[in-house]
């Protein structure tokens, strides 16, 4: 089985188990994500679910809609076209030509960048397997430029050179490590 796609599966359970664990009283809080709190942030995953399922199907590129709290059924059906062999071929013509694979990669990134946001927003632990925090940390040295360029990367934050992967992950991406709400 493709490994990226047991990192998505895991990413996304961990996301949803957090996003159900969250009271309405969060859904107010402020996220490292600082166009999004709590509430934002997960409607921004519900559409990057529907996005990447689309993406993938090689459908087009969805509409944002107002909050529906179904993240996880959501990202189930993502994850079931990227179980298909025929999703990783080719690129997507909804996103600019981009090799699927190369998708797969931006839909991870997603998944453990703003579940790590939700979990550091509500004081939450966001654990995330050594070899996911080093595939996102490699496929982001390649990516940052471009997401800086396009808007989807902040700054650089500087992180030590020996800090952990995810630390390093979420410093190109533009996250403070040390944030907190």
């Amino acid at each position: 089985m493709n490994e990226l796609l047991i990192m998505m599966r895991e990413a996304a359970g961990r996301t949803a188990d957090l996003v159900e664990s969250l009271s309405g009283d969060e859904l107010a809080l402020p996220t490292p994500c600082s166009d999004y709190d709590v509430k934002g942030l997960i409607n921004h995953l519900e559409w990057v679910a529907a996005l990447f399922e689309s993406a993938g199907a090689d459908g087009g590129f969805p509409p944002q809609k107002e909050y529906t709290g179904d993240f996880r059924a959501r990202a189930e059906r993502m994850l079931a076209v990227w179980e298909r062999p025929e999703t990783w071929e080719g690129v997507s013509q909804a996103m600019g030509g981009l090799p699927k694979p190369v998708l797969a990669n931006m839909a991870l990134t997603d998944l453990v960048a703003h579940g790590w946001d939700l979990a550091r927003a509500t004081g939450r632990d966001f654990e995330v397997p050594e070899a996911t925090a080093e595939v996102l940390l490699e496929f982001s040295a390649r990516q940052a430029p471009i997401g800086r360029e396009r808007g989807v990367f902040g700054a650089e934050v500087p992180v030590p050179g020996d800090a952990p992967a995810l630390d390093r992950f979420l410093g190109l991406i533009g996250r403070d490590p040390a944030w907190k709400a």
